[in-house]
């Protein structure tokens, strides 16, 4: 039986329509398309070395992006890269991880797989993914590489450190575009702005672009255009002014990759988010012993000449870093607050107004802020961070958050924070504890003073959860040490990756 529609029944009809036509509608409208999201990451980037934390280094794009975004004051990460580097991607700690020191290029493993990473879980979302620059992740097994773990695209070299104009690690050309070795003539900082913009501009405009610019500047070897080292001319330390010229082609660079977000106007929906991967190397952060044997073969013999590989290594290591991490204490590969505490800055125009948060924050926050700001479905439980987005919008960190111990770890020894409180533990047995919101530069031991604290905080320490290592025996590393730049003498790590 064919029922014929009255004209009442189909205003009817036609108003339900309207009415839910509209509905979908303001659901629709409800539901913002997810900002694009850049992740600017330095290495080896000292306190000092930014014009506005007062530097004589030129820095005036990192400079304006700060001023007019939310400055991070007390942002922390590990004492080196590749525990800061898991951290970030996957939210978690680096010690429960059991990455706790740079991954050598003979380490078979990487970070772990069963943990999922930032560019994995914003797929979710529909994000394209990119990272230009440095993994440091795992290289030697494809599963451990980062086209394996999440990203669409890269370009950049695998492992910890290159020559900045040879592109060589260790022996081996160390620079690629997704698993295809490149050899391309060029400073990398400029080669890794020029493909940040190539990505930019490539993107599939219909959804949004997640891009990891993870450079390699200023870490070592000390390398640096001419005419850009000439701006330094002033500085007496030769090493200085290298390093200064290192850190303004880095601010250069993304001064380029804003202008060509700006260019394609999508600057207004793309929040930055720049850090330093761990506090800047120079002979503050070893031992006076260690730097007492450096300048003894740096004496004894001119520069690659060391009758030992090693040795060179150590003289490289300990003398030619000119980071500049005052007034915190030492720096990279320390446990002390500069080698831990890095500038780092939030930028979304129009969206974050100009602010700094005084508060502690870590690189363990970074993922799950980010998952939020994405409108992913993960929960917070995830995840050993802390999701920061009401405290980058309101300028303030809850307390309540920073109960649950941050934990940094080096060779040097190991440091829990329950802020404003700090415990060290190094790896001679002695007990530090500092007041590190009164006393920043760590001058005063309180352990006698606070003594229950001192032992509360032991406690607390010994109770964090410890994941297996995944590094080799640090014995073998140094017969086949991780030098950065040189001749090549093996295969391009590209082609030395294992199916």
């Amino acid at each position: 039986m064919i029922t014929v529609a009255t004209p009442e029944m189909r205003k009817l009809l036609t108003l339900c329509g309207v009415l839910i036509a509209a509905a979908l509608s303001d659901a629709h409208a409800d539901q913002s398309t997810p900002p694009n999201i850049v992740l600017i990451l330095a290495d080896d980037l000292g306190w000092n070395d930014v014009g506005y934390h007062g530097s004589e280094v030129a820095t005036p794009n990192m400079d304006l992006l700060a001023n007019e975004g939310v400055t991070l004051k007390r942002f922390y990460v590990q004492p080196t890269c590749s525990p800061t580097r898991a951290s970030l991607m996957t939210g978690q700690a680096a010690i429960k991880l059991g990455v706790v020191q740079p991954m050598s290029k003979i380490n078979p493993a990487g970070l772990p797989l069963e943990y999922p990473l930032l560019p994995q879980l914003l797929k979710e979302k529909d994000y394209q993914t990119a990272l230009v620059g440095k993994w440091h992740l795992g290289y030697r097994q494809q599963a451990y590489g980062p086209r394996a773990r999440g990203f669409d695209h890269f370009y950049g070299h695998l492992t910890g450190g290159i020559g900045y104009w040879d592109h060589v690690h260790g022996g081996g050309l160390d620079w690629q575009r997704n698993g295809k070795t490149r050899r391309e003539e060029g400073y990398s900082t400029h080669l890794l702005a020029d493909e940040a913009i190539r990505v930019i501009k490539s993107r599939e405009r219909s959804k949004p672009l997640f891009l990891y610019a993870s450079f390699n500047a200023p870490h070592l070897p000390n390398e640096a255009p001419e005419e850009s080292v000439e701006q330094y001319a002033h500085l007496p330390d030769p090493r200085r002014r290298i390093h200064a010229a290192m850190v303004t082609e880095l601010d250069t660079a993304i001064g380029r990759i804003v202008a060509s977000l700006e260019k394609e106007g999508i600057l207004d929906n793309t929040l930055i988010w720049f850090m330093s991967d761990n506090g800047g190397l120079n002979p503050s952060s070893y031992s006076d012993n260690t730097v007492a044997i450096a300048e003894t073969i740096d004496d004894w013999f001119a520069p690659g000449e060391a009758p030992l590989t090693v040795l060179e290594f150590l003289r490289v290591n300990v003398l030619e870093g000119a980071a500049d991490n005052t007034p915190l204490r030492k720096g990279k590969q320390s446990i002390y607050e500069g080698g831990v505490r890095v500038p780092s800055f939030v930028y979304w125009r129009g969206k974050l107004s100009a602010n700094e948060i005084s508060g502690m924050m870590t690189v363990e926050d970074v993922t799950p802020t980010l998952l939020t700001i994405a409108q992913t479905t993960h929960t917070e439980d995830q995840f050993d961070g802390k999701n920061r987005w009401n405290d980058l919008q309101s300028a303030r960190t809850d307390p309540t958050t920073e109960e649950s111990g941050y934990v940094v770890k080096s060779t040097e020894g190991e440091a829990i924070y329950l802020y404003p409180w700090k415990l060290l533990r190094l790896s001679s047995g002695e007990i530090e504890l500092y007041d590190i919101e009164t006393d920043p530069t760590e001058s005063t031991n309180l352990t006698q003073n606070h003594p229950e604290k001192a032992f509360a905080m032991q406690q607390k320490l010994d109770a964090v959860e410890r994941g297996e290592s995944i590094h080799v025996p640090i014995y073998r590393a140094v017969f086949n040490m991780d030098f950065f730049g040189g001749e090549e003498i093996y295969p391009p790590w590209a082609e030395q990756v294992e199916p």
